[in-house]
């Protein structure tokens, strides 16, 4: 399998292109590439460029590029999930699985029940993340990890479209939704929504979506309204 490699600023009529040291490090001491090897570069933005290596170093590696091609492998349901995110560890699995689904957007809430809010070391990690289920998914967008907001003014600013709170107790989860369109889900903290976020939620349109009899853990709510919408 060709390797894919992230550069942001990929260069749209081709040309010679210098890996980020990031990149460059896994190439050449991980993936020990070596000069002539094929390669497939990406700039998050759904262009992506097929090219060669040209040079190799420890810190910096060179390739030639074609010209990028816009390549789209994103879901026709555009899916924007607002989560209460769960301990570090299982927010980068989170993470990743999302951007493989095909996730556009995810903003990390602090709820009411909220125990740790997530730090900017954690959020560094996160878009790591990202970059690398791009690079391993084929996904050539980037999903976008926004700043951390409260539940409360997400409520209220939420972008137009159809909007879920996933909630017990409350309207099933049906396959009968819309096959486009913009999706906004937010999926509440492991105490779960307080009754007043719930209100606050249901008065700015949101839709309370119930999963079945089972209670799920954050990322198995979320990675399963995402299968839902991604399909």
């Amino acid at each position: 399998m060709t390797r894919r490699y992230f550069v942001p600023d990929l260069p749209i009529l081709g040309g010679l292109v210098s890996l980020p040291e990031a990149e460059a490090q896994h190439a050449s001491r991980v993936m020990r590439v070596q000069v002539g090897d094929d390669l497939v570069l990406f700039d998050g933005r759904g262009n992506e460029a097929i090219a060669q290596f040209v040079q190799v170093g420890r810190k910096e590696c060179h390739c030639q590029a074609d010209a990028a091609q816009a390549i789209n492998r994103e879901p026709q349901r555009e899916i924007h999930l607002a989560i209460a995110l769960p301990k570090p560890d299982r927010s980068r699995e989170l993470v990743e699985r999302l951007t493989e689904m095909g996730v556009r957007s995810l903003t990390p809430l602090v709820a009411q029940r909220t125990q740790r809010p997530p730090t900017d070391s954690l959020l560094a990690k996160l878009r790591r993340g990202v970059i690398e289920a791009c690079k391993q998914s084929g996904r050539n967008q980037l999903m976008d990890l926004r700043a951390p907001m409260q539940a409360d003014v997400f409520f209220s600013a939420c972008e137009p479209g159809t909007k879920w709170i996933a909630h017990p107790a409350m309207d099933h989860l049906t396959r009968d939704i819309a096959p486009s369109g913009v999706f906004n889900v937010a999926i509440g903290p492991e105490g779960g929504w307080t009754d007043d976020e719930v209100k606050l939620a249901v008065s700015h349109s949101f839709k309370a979506v119930d999963l079945g009899t089972r209670i799920y853990r954050i990322e198995t709510a979320a990675t399963t309204l995402a299968a839902v919408l991604a399909i």
